[in-house]
């Protein structure tokens, strides 16, 4: 359902100390949204998901540490700390809240449910985990590799070594830093590290470690994309399987690339609004 709404704005602190801006819209049960990599409020899927949900759901829509208006983060990256941020902004929504992660955000929201963070049910598009060998392996020294790019003031070679691992097309890539996106980039290159530490582990093309997801037991939805490669699809499958009485969905004609019209229908049935 897509509707004309008011934004409202706010900064809740995490246990850290860093603050995390965010924005909410509609109203019915909350539902918060967790980017994945490169991604922040005014650049992602976030505000188109947030317009067509806000009939149902109070949409929250967060920045990531270290990117738009949220703090760089007062002590040390740990995804423990990306876990924190995420129950700040579960309690600035009333305490319990639906929770959509997407890419990387679905395996920090995966992480977030392992640790019993109060969710009321669960969704995550994609994962991007390679968990056999339909894919080569990421190297396991990706994020350090990044972060060196970073410390050097090489951020666009860490956006450019980040698009290429991820598949992007090479005449995409070459053509990038003449586009005003590529700024947004590569003010967030410096959180790259922290996407690939999350999922870095689950990329080395090794089945799920056994009971790892075994204590999430919230009512979990795994989406895929038809069109994406056959090692995301069984990635997801294999996310669902782990968690138990997850369900998988595979959504026809779709990529990695989150389509809020069509995304939006298929969360909304399954959380209930």
């Amino acid at each position: 359902m897509s509707t004309t709404v008011t934004t409202t704005t706010g900064v809740t602190t995490s246990a850290d100390g860093t603050e995390i801006a965010y924005e909410s819209c509609g109203s019915g049960p909350a539902l918060v949204l967790v980017d994945g990599a490169l991604c922040q409020r005014s650049m992602g899927p976030s505000r188109g998901l947030a317009k067509e949900l806000a009939g149902r759901f109070t949409v929250y829509a967060y920045d990531r540490r270290g990117r738009g208006e949220s703090g760089p983060g007062a002590s040390p990256y740990d995804v423990a700390r990306e876990v924190e941020d995420l129950l700040a902004v579960i309690e600035a929504a009333g305490g319990r809240a639906h929770v959509f992660g997407v890419s990387s955000g679905g395996a920090l929201a995966l992480q977030a449910a392992r640790q019993g963070v109060p969710i009321e049910r669960l969704a995550v598009y994609e994962a991007p985990f390679i968990v056999d060998g339909t894919h080569a392996p990421n190297d396991p020294r990706l994020p350090e590799r990044l972060q060196a790019y970073v410390d050097e003031g090489r951020r666009g070679e860490a956006v450019k070594t980040f698009l290429r691992t991820v598949g992007a097309p090479g005449l995409m890539i070459a053509l990038m830093p003449l586009m005003p996106v590529w700024r947004k980039l590569t003010g967030v290159a410096h959180t790259l590290p922290y996407d690939l530490s999350i999922v870095i582990e689950h990329e080395q093309g090794r089945p799920l470690p056994a009971g790892y997801y075994a204590h999430v037991t919230i009512d979990t939805l795994v989406l895929a994309g038809g069109k994406s490669p056959e090692y995301m699809r069984n990635a997801q499958a294999a996310i669902a399987e782990a968690v138990p009485g997850a369900r998988l969905e595979t959504l026809a004609g779709q990529t990695h690339m989150i389509k809020a019209k069509v995304v939006a229908p298929v969360l909304a049935r399954f959380l209930g609004g």
